[in-house]
């Protein structure tokens, strides 16, 4: 007995209703989506190909984080040298090598071994190895690479942060190779902002001020280069007079801006644009700690190896939460509490490559995917027609029903269509009226064999639900594979595939059924228009 219980015709009903609202907002222009609730507001996001926009090929710097961990060890080797009575002549980062290299040059050879003690009691991963009275010692290739994956990974991570919190929709970043990121940003045309907030390192940290050398006018560059005392460093500071000088700063990082869990933009006590911060559990105790021991002490905050500003600790810094007055623009203020809150990058990145897709070629291949899909409409529903007659007209029905909750699933996933995607909507097209071809043709073979009209319909469905879940499953699979496996346009291809897999199984199973029924009741027939 053909019926369809009440709560499944409303459910049913409802999803088809609910697949209509969704997907209308795809229709409207952007003026009328504005005033559709927010809810509705949600659309299929162009990709790259499609809208246009900017595409962005970034290098990751490795060499600069393996030299500044090496530099971090040098004021720790210098120390532990000293107290073993180790006599050198050097001790630097050699960065001509094929990967950057602490070196000492030591006065005697007969202190060889004992200095590559001391190197490897600070760090056991170091590789050490002396010749004559060069003892040299880098990072191993296991631990380099290790560390290489994990930067690639943070700085995707970190770009990501900063292009969404910028405003751009559903950005493409994936890796490419050993050192580069590819960064695709749809309907961004001029991508000169985005580039610079990218680039940006924002590598924060707090040193204190070496109140042993005086500080430097900045009238020429040459100031950079004038010796700082043994462990420091002199950096640029651009004061609130706009006065520029040098300042010597330890090398020595107090608290690590990678302790720092929020930075928002506010105004200081004098109305002045600032930024305020606030660290973890182990940046406010380091930093309480800094500033209990350096009472009327100066301290400098580092921002990409300038001063943003060189305050005196008046008391002790308990709470763990900081502010920044660097005389900052309201804009200037905001983009350092952006920087900030998206994270450091853990590396410099060089843009090596940088292109812009026109809207024109976006719209070319728009028009060409919107005729492939309907011509592929067109086709399929005459040979269903052709074929099963009436059925052939229900399963028509049902197929534009699958277009429209694709849609709908779309903009609810907010997902990126690509010209990849749009094949996998040509695709699922046609394999949307496989089902019904197999569920049809079960029919056909009922009829043959003399069974009733109402009887063969039901069997031709329970015969056929093995198969067709067999079918669709494997294909689920090599679209979960593609996922798991692509990048870029090819998850958008397997989103696309497997989201019409699914919304053709509730097509073919319960709409194209429900549309039979309905059609049948009251009906009494002995032959069936297929």
């Amino acid at each position: 007995m053909l019926t369809v219980p009440r709560w499944k015709f409303w459910s049913i009903i409802s999803v088809c209703a609910l697949g209509i609202i969704f997907a209308m907002p795809n229709l409207l222009s952007q003026t009328a989506l504005q005033n559709m609730p927010s809810w509705l507001q949600n659309t299929v996001n162009l990709g790259l190909e499609l809208r246009g926009g900017s595409h962005l090929q970034l290098e990751v710097d490795l060499k600069v984080v393996a030299k500044e961990y090496l530099t971090n060890l040098l004021d720790e080797a210098r120390s532990n040298l000293r107290k073993q009575q180790i006599g050198y002549t050097g001790l630097l980062i050699d960065t001509k090598l094929s990967k950057p290299t602490l070196t000492i040059t030591l006065r005697s050879t007969d202190d060889a071994d004992k200095a590559i003690k001391v190197l490897k009691a600070i760090d056991s991963s170091l590789d050490v190895s002396s010749e004559r009275l060069v003892v040299s010692a880098s990072l191993s290739e296991k631990v380099l690479e290790q560390r290489n994956k994990s930067i690639i990974e943070q700085s995707i991570e970190v770009v990501r942060r900063r292009i969404d919190e910028s405003g751009t929709k559903e950005p493409i970043i994936q890796r490419q190779g050993n050192d580069r990121i590819i960064v695709q940003l749809p309907g961004v045309d001029d991508p000169a902002e985005v580039k610079k907030l990218i680039g940006r390192t924002a590598k924060m940290s707090f040193r204190l001020v070496d109140g042993s050398a005086p500080p430097i006018p900045a009238i020429s560059e040459g100031g950079a280069h004038t010796p700082a005392p043994l462990g420091s460093d002199y950096l640029l500071e651009t004061r609130g007079d706009g006065q520029a000088v040098y300042i010597a700063v330890k090398r020595q990082v107090m608290v690590s801006g990678e302790t720092l869990i929020d930075a928002q933009a506010t105004f200081n006590q004098t109305g002045q644009p600032a930024v305020s911060l606030k660290f973890n559990s182990i940046g406010a105790r380091k930093f309480a700690d800094m500033s209990a021991q350096n009472i009327k002490k100066q301290f400098a905050i580092v921002l990409d190896d300038k001063v943003i500003s060189a305050p005196v600790f008046q008391d002790i810094i308990h709470d763990g939460n900081g502010q920044i007055s660097g005389h900052f623009a309201v804009k200037e203020a905001n983009d350092l509490a952006l920087l900030l809150r998206a994270g450091a990058l853990p590396a410099p990145l060089k843009v090596i490559e940088e292109r812009t897709v026109g809207p024109s070629l976006g719209a070319d291949s728009i028009r060409d995917g919107q005729r492939a899909t309907i011509l592929a409409f067109i086709m399929v529903s005459v040979l269903m027609i052709s074929c099963y007659a009436m059925f052939g007209l229900f399963a028509d029905v049902a197929l534009a029903f699958n277009l429209i909750l694709l849609f709908a699933g779309l903009s609810i996933l907010q997902a990126t269509l690509t010209l990849p995607g749009i094949a996998g909507i040509a695709l699922t097209i046609g394999m949307a009226v496989d089902a019904n071809v197999l569920i049809y043709e079960r029919i056909k073979e009922e009829l043959r064999a003399g069974t009733k009209a109402t009887i063969a319909i039901e069997s031709g469905y329970r015969r056929a639900m093995t198969t067709i879940i067999d079918s669709n499953l494997t294909t689920l699979l090599g679209a979960a594979v593609l996922f798991e496996f692509g990048t870029g346009p090819i998850r958008g291809f397997a989103v696309t595939l497997a989201l019409g897999i699914l919304i053709s199984l509730f097509t073919a199973l319960s709409l194209t059924r429900l549309i039979i029924i309905t059609w049948l009741r009251g009906r009494k027939i002995s032959t069936l228009p297929i």
